[in-house]
Formats: structure tokens, sequence, C-alpha cells
């Protein structure tokens, strides 16, 4: 294969539907020394042998194949320490995470089957500026050095693993921090949050969800001039959110998912949210991502667009987004235990797509101002203590796909004749004051009113079997004669309900009076 390609620099055979077995064994012929090499998606099931003799490669990608077993120890010799560049994601690879060599920039190797804890080594990559471990079966407690081992560290990415214990204690310097992102969810992280985090001033993206983290709300954070992303979901989070200080305003904040913890009093909107209008008006939808520099020939410099990846909750389903967009916007603090009005504030977030305030003990009416945010896709209040009626203004949300007031106390006619009327009658059960619409309930049809059952058949209408009459038979039988109880006796045979009760009657009145059947 390289017999004519001594001079062959680069080689970028990725994504397509190749089968490649390449071993050194098989060639007696001096291998070029590649600068670049992506294999990625090529089938490979193995590690070519020949790239232990790569002293000149700085790019290596062999993400998407079936390369099984664990990573070669010869990544981290001295022999590939210009590698700067390495991406071994969605493999099958097993056994401990791999050290590779001390000039790695970028490093990627998720989604595989790497198990074990990670090294204090991971610290000695002192040029780092991507980490991506998530995907795997890591476990045990992470090294304290990765909160200040690299000031040029711009993505930390270790969610969906197993580790447990505190999150590393120190931050760098906020005039020296480059972080960018920091995902650890899904893994079993506790205590609380580092508060030096609000060093990291260049922070956009941080997920800290299902984990078991144990604090109050992180209104520091707020003083981040950059942050847009921040999900607390599944944790245990606690007490009531105070009002921030005149700083503490997450200026830039799209995103805040809440749901599934433990706080109480209001949910302060309005002072979290204050002087963020949430304006997005993009022709074009762009992505959340990092801008990653990586030295791949000498002199010049590539850059690597990273776009920033998650699993999140949208209009009630939870999936993984591997790009999130820019004008993606949603409050999320639903399934606390939040009290008190939605304040009509919330109708300032004109970009705001998805909104979820449900299984709280909200109370009051629903803000009319909701009507305002054109761009609403998903609205969920169910499952509080609201009350009144729907607002008209809901009926212009031409966006909504998803809307559930479902277990509340609302009254009063669904609107007609808009998108409202669209939702199935599980948006609406559980109102009994509600009308019109999908639900039975049609408003303004007046039921017909039951007519109180007559004395003679409050006494006589028993339930319905014939022989429940014998009492009836014998007294008409003492009055009137063994006849009357023969014919009683046929009419209750045939159930001739309202036959008998007329004859009854009669017999009654006549013996009160002294008279015979005749």
């Amino acid at each position: 294969m390289f017999l004519k390609l001594h001079n062959l620099k680069e080689l970028l055979l990725g994504y397509n539907n190749l089968y490649l077995l390449i071993e050194s064994r098989t060639m007696n012929v001096t291998i070029p020394q590649f600068r670049s090499l992506g294999l990625g998606s090529c089938n490979l099931r193995g590690f070519p042998d020949f790239l232990r003799y790569q002293e000149n490669l700085q790019w290596l990608g062999l993400h998407g194949n079936k390369i099984r077993g664990q990573v070669p120890k010869w990544i981290g010799n001295a022999s590939t320490e210009t590698l700067k560049y390495i991406d071994m994601s969605s493999n099958m690879l097993f056994g401990e995470l791999p050290i590779p060599s001390p000039n790695v920039e970028y490093y990627q190797i998720s989604n595989n089957l790497l198990t074990g804890q990670v090294s204090p080594l991971i610290c000695s990559l002192r040029q780092l500026q991507f980490l991506d471990l998530s995907n795997n079966r890591l476990s045990g407690t992470l090294p304290q050095c990765l909160g200040n081992f690299s000031n040029g560290l711009r993505v930390l990415n270790l969610g969906n693993n197993s580790f447990n214990g505190i999150l590393p204690q120190t931050y760098t310097m906020a005039s020296r921090s480059n972080l960018r992102m920091i995902d650890v969810s899904h893994n079993q992280l506790q205590g609380q949050l580092p508060r030096s985090l609000a060093n990291c001033v260049m922070l956009e993206f941080m997920v800290l969800s299902r984990n078991k983290f144990n604090d109050v709300f992180p209104l520091w954070l707020g003083t981040l001039p950059r942050l847009k992303f921040l999900a607390m979901d599944h944790n245990e989070f606690y007490a009531v959110i105070g009002k921030p200080q005149k700083n503490h305003h997450f200026l830039e904040l799209h995103f805040l998912d809440l749901s599934y913890n433990n706080f109480t009093g209001e949910f302060p909107l309005e002072y979290i949210f204050s002087g963020n209008g949430m304006r997005i008006s993009l022709n074009q939808p762009t992505y959340m991502k990092a801008v990653i520099f990586v030295y791949i020939y000498y002199g010049s410099i590539t850059s690597i667009i990273d776009p920033y990846s998650s699993t999140i909750t949208n209009k009630g389903v939870e999936r993984y987004f591997p790009k999130i967009r820019e004008d993606f916007t949603a409050i999320h603090p639903s399934s606390n235990k939040f009290e008190g009005r939605i304040p009509e504030f919330i109708g300032n977030l004109k970009g705001l797509r998805s909104v979820n305030m449900s299984n709280n003990i909200l109370t009051g009416s629903i803000p009319l101002s909701l009507g305002s945010l054109t761009q609403l896709e998903s609205l969920d209040l169910s499952h509080n203590h609201l009350s009144g009626e729907i607002p008209q203004q809901l009926g212009q949300l031409t966006f909504l796909g998803k809307f559930n007031v479902s277990q509340n106390n609302l009254t009063g006619p669904i609107p007609q004749g808009t998108q409202l009327t669209t939702f199935d009658s599980t948006s609406y059960e559980g109102n009994p004051g509600l009308c019109g619409g999908p639900l039975q309930n049609k408003c303004g049809v007046a039921k017909t009113p039951q007519q109180p059952p007559s004395s003679v058949e409050q006494n006589y209408s028993g339930s319905a079997g014939a022989f429940e009459f014998d009492w009836k038979f014998v007294l008409a039988g003492l009055g009137s004669g063994l006849v009357v109880g023969v014919v009683l006796a046929d009419v209750a045979i045939t159930r001739r309900k309202e036959l008998l009760v007329k004859i009854v009657g009669m017999i009654r009145l006549m013996i009160t009076k002294g008279e015979s059947w005749e």
C-alpha cells in the first residue's frame, strides 16, 4: 500500500465503507511518516501496528470503528510525543483509561467500555484543551487536580460514567481560566458545588444533571457573564432560592433546568432573569460550541469547532442532542415544592420556547403575559393548584406543540377556534370546572335535572327482584282476597314496575278508606 507513497504526509480515509486491515509485518519497505492520519469509520477491527513507528504523527482519528481491546501502551510513549489530536471515540475499547503523550491538546475517547479510576497522571497533560471521557464505565473519585491542572482546558466532559465523591474544589483564577463547558451528568457525585467555579468567567455550558448534589441554589453562578446553559435536574438541591444581589442576574442564561429537586418557596423568576430578555432573533440557526486550537503542521494552527451536546428533556421527552441550538431557550423548575403565583414577568422573556412548571404547589391564575411568548413550543403547568380560566391569549401561540394544564382547579371554557382545541382531553383532565374543546363537558349545555322520586316510588321502588314483593302480596291478600295477590304476583313476575307501584298505591288507599277491590 505504501510502496510508492514515501512522501505522503497526510492520509484521510474517514467516513467511508472501507474495510482496512493494516499490519506492519506484511511490509518490508519504509513506512511513510504521517503527520495527519484519519481512519474514522473505516471498519477497523484493531489498532494498525505501524502507528507505533509514527514519530511525526500529530493528528490521529480512529473514531467510529470496531476496534476492540485495550489501548496499546505505546500511545503514551515518547515515540508519539508529537501527537496533539487523538480521537478514539465510539469503539469497543476496554480496560483502564490510557494516558496519552504529554503534548496532547485534544483527547476524545468517549463511547467506549473503559473501566476503573482516572489516574492523577491525567493532570500531566499541561497542554490539554479538550477532554471527553463520557459514556464509559469509569468509576471512583475524580482527581482533585482536574480543577486547575490546565489553564488552557476549554471542554471537560465526564458525563455518563459512575464517578462518585465530590467535584474538584479548586479551580483556576478568573484571569487565567478558559473553561467553556463542563458536563458531569449521569454520575453519582455528591456534596456541594465548589464555589471556585465562579472563577471560570468564560464558562458557557454547565450540566450537573442526575447526580446526588446536595446544596442550595448557586446564585453566585449569576456572576458568570457568559453562562448560557445550566442543567441541575435530578439532584438533591434544596431550600428557598433567595433574591440575588445586583450583579447576580444570569444575563446570558437561555436554559435553566431545576426539575426533580427539593426547592421550596416562590420561584424567583424575575430576580434570576432580571435584565435577561432572551431576545434571540437568528436568521440561520447556530449552535453552542467551543473552538479548540490544535497545532497540526509546523508553525500553523488548526481550529476545531466542537458543538456542545447533552441529554435534555424537551417537550416532555428526554433525549440526546448532539448539537444544541443557540436559540433553544427553556425554563424547567418542575417537580419541586415551589409555591405562590407565576409572575407576569415571564412574558418579558420573548425568546422562550419551553416552560415546564408542573408538579409544584403553584396557585393563582395563569398569567395573561404567556400569550406574548410567540416562540413558545411547549407549556406544561399540570399538577398544581392553579385556578381561574385559561387565558384567551394562549390561543395565539401558533407554535405550541405540547400543552398540559391537567390536575388543577381551572374553570370556564377552553378558548375555542384556537390551537388549544387541537390537544386531546388528557391536557385538561382533572379540572372539573373546565368545559368545551375535547372535553365531554360542553359549555352552555344545561344538564336535564332528574325528577325527585314520588313518595310511593320511594316506599315501593325497591331493587328489582319479583320475590322482593312477597310482603305486598300478603298485605293485599288480607284486604281484598286471594285474587288480588295472584294479580300482583303476575305483575311482579312480568316486571311491570310502574303498574305495580300504581296498583299497590290504590290498594293502600282502599284499605285506608275501608273500600273493596271492586
